[in-house]
């Protein structure tokens, strides 16, 4: 999906203060991405960076602290916006607590509920919203920002594989522009930059998890302290387990497949144990271009906020002195059946890929509230899927009916109550 180049975003790069919003700012992405701001104020001095919002569900004590923490490098004059949309965070609280942290008098207005994310999304102030929430919650603030022409740099693949077309029809009536921050797809775009010529495949690296070399008798004795434990990346837990299942990686090809407009069987996923080639592209000539790096989100991040322009970035680089061993493997497909599913949801799109999305969501919860095994996650995905009534052209107040009841369907055939 190439990023528009219309008057009114090259207008918007080349304003003195890009004014940026972290809609899930406490998770592992959204914490890197106040760490670039911080950098990017250091090394651009054409432009200021400005955290001007940032979201959380209900983690007052941590959204305080990057409050705190932008308002060193950033003007006074443009104070921090904090966001929470849980109903239950109240105002009163938010302030207590801040004065208690720090009783410097923050200027920095407070809105509570998800209709402010969406609000926060619109505001003509924001040039680009980050779209880093986990899951579903995150689908309709990015959609707002979508509709608001903003450049959305996104972090958030639910949103693609819960309502791809409803995405993909809003770009077109719309100037904004979507960049990737999954390192896997940022690798992707940035090797297609510069060609003229269509893609014969995209390669997705996958880090394998901790279960890379596992049983599947193994895997069904999983406990919830060893699927967390990822060999490489530090990341929130939803996603950790998403990688131990290989469900990740599953929810990346559906996410590919609408980013870059190619067939299920145009993508294919690798094994990459140590995480430095974040993706590849295959060309019709056979050529392959690959991105590398250390693994470290700052890297992508920063390229969706600057893009075109790459700038110096505080992230580790590329020891080209060291012996590396860049071992590149085949995917189990038999191992980790979630693959399968994402292979099977790009193909037929519509309503699939809400209902497999909710499942594991649902899934992964009871997993790491010791409810169900981990093989249970993959299998009741499957499971649900296969006894939904798929629809090929659904609205989005559908796929939306079909996130709830997928949830419920998940518990009931994993015999839990609803």
């Amino acid at each position: 999906m190439n990023p528009k180049s219309s008057e009114s975003h090259l207008e918007s790069r080349d304003r003195p203060q890009q004014n940026v919003l972290v809609l899930g700012a406490t998770g592992s992405i959204g914490t890197a991405t106040v760490d670039v701001l911080r950098n990017l104020n250091q090394v651009d001095p054409a432009r200021r960076w400005c955290l001007w919002g940032a979201s959380a569900h209900s983690r007052v004590d941590k959204l305080l602290e990057i409050q705190a923490e932008a308002e060193r490098w950033q003007s006074q004059s443009s104070p921090c916006r904090l966001l929470f949309s849980d109903q239950d965070v109240a105002k009163s609280r938010v302030e207590s607590e801040r004065s208690l942290q720090n009783p410097v008098n923050h200027a920095g207005s407070i809105s509570v509920g998800p209709e402010s994310l969406v609000q926060a999304a619109q505001s003509p102030e924001v040039d680009t919203v980050v779209a880093a929430i986990v899951g579903r919650a995150g689908l309709e603030s990015t959609l707002a920002a979508i509709e608001s022409g903003k450049r959305v740099a996104l972090a958030n693949k639910e949103t693609l594989v819960v309502a791809g077309p409803v995405v993909q029809e809003k770009l077109n009536n719309s100037p904004a522009e979507l960049l990737p921050v999954d390192s896997e797809h940022s690798a992707i775009f940035q090797c297609l930059q510069d060609s003229k010529n269509s893609p014969r495949k995209l390669i997705l690296t996958a880090s394998g998890g901790p279960f890379r070399t596992c049983t599947k008798q193994q895997m069904a004795e999983a406990t919830r302290e060893s699927a967390l434990a990822h060999p490489t990346w530090e990341m929130g837990p939803k996603i950790t387990i998403d990688s131990a299942t290989m469900m990740n990686k599953a929810l990346e090809i559906i996410e590919a497949r609408w980013l870059f407009g190619l067939p299920a069987d145009a993508i294919e996923v690798m094994v990459h144990p140590q995480s430095i080639i974040h993706s590849m592209v295959e060309f019709q000539d056979g050529s392959v271009l690959s991105q590398m790096s250390p693994p470290d989100m700052r890297l992508p991040i920063q390229y969706a906020l600057t893009y075109p322009d790459r700038l110096p970035c505080d992230a580790p680089i590329f020891d080209r002195q060291k012996n590396w061993n860049l071992d590149l493997e085949a995917a189990d497909l038999d191992r980790f059946p979630a693959l399968g599913l994402g292979f099977e949801v790009a193909k037929v799109g519509g309503t699939a890929g809400a209902v497999l999305n909710a499942a594991n969501e649902e899934a992964v919860g009871l997993f790491l509230d010791g409810k169900i095994r981990f093989t249970d996650i993959v299998d009741g995905c499957a499971d649900v899927l296969r006894h939904h009534n798929f629809e090929p052209s659904p609205p989005l107040g559908r796929l939306l009916q079909l996130d709830g009841w997928a949830r419920g369907e998940l518990r009931k055939r994993m015999n839990l109550p609803s």
